[in-house]
């Protein structure tokens, strides 16, 4: 693995460790939704894992077309940016990906499950990074719903930004439980 897709993947998993450790931190309310309509604090982790479960596995079939992939230009860097600039705003909010909301369970499994289903995830994304072929690196290898297609890098960024959005959306879930409790 490269350098910058090493500090990147790295990035990745220690925010996964801090989100995590954040819905454990619920307790028993991990399974408990703030409002009608709000995802609770497992469910929010169960989207991340059908996240990158289908990150991964679109990448490891575009990566068996390799001479197919398209270089990214600078329309790749400007909808990148912009998807990156609006993961970070706290008042942004976005509505799952339908075929993504198609391939969740309804059933939200125990948490540890969970948790040892993303880690499964994450050891199959680090043999991805590892194995990645460096003339591949500015080409578009992942199709985001709204930006479009990324690099392997713009992939691991839009990772990273990914679960530090939905870690402020555990704080509000957090907030709002707590706040009910009183």
């Amino acid at each position: 693995m490269n350098h910058r897709l090493h500090l990147q993947f790295e990035q990745l998993e220690h925010a996964t460790t801090r989100l995590l450790q954040s819905v454990y931190a619920l307790g028993e309310k991990a399974y408990q939704s703030p409002g009608t309509g709000q995802w609770s604090g497992a469910q929010v982790v169960q989207h991340l894992v059908v996240s990158e479960t289908g990150i991964g596995q679109y990448m490891e079939k575009k990566l068996l077309q390799a001479d197919a992939l398209a270089k990214a230009g600078i329309g790749s860097v400007l909808k990148s940016g912009l998807l990156r600039l609006l993961l970070r705003l706290p008042f942004t909010r976005f509505k799952a990906p339908a075929h993504l909301t198609k391939l969740t369970p309804t059933v939200v499994p125990p948490l540890p499950e969970l948790q040892a289903e993303w880690e499964a995830i994450r050891r199959r994304l680090e043999r991805l990074l590892n194995e990645y072929p460096g003339n591949l690196l500015n080409r578009a290898i992942f199709k985001h719903p709204r930006s479009g297609m990324l690099t392997i890098y713009q992939t691991m960024d839009f990772m990273l930004d990914h679960v530090l959005h939905h870690q402020k959306q555990v704080a509000r879930i957090s907030k709002a439980l707590a706040e009910t409790a009183k």
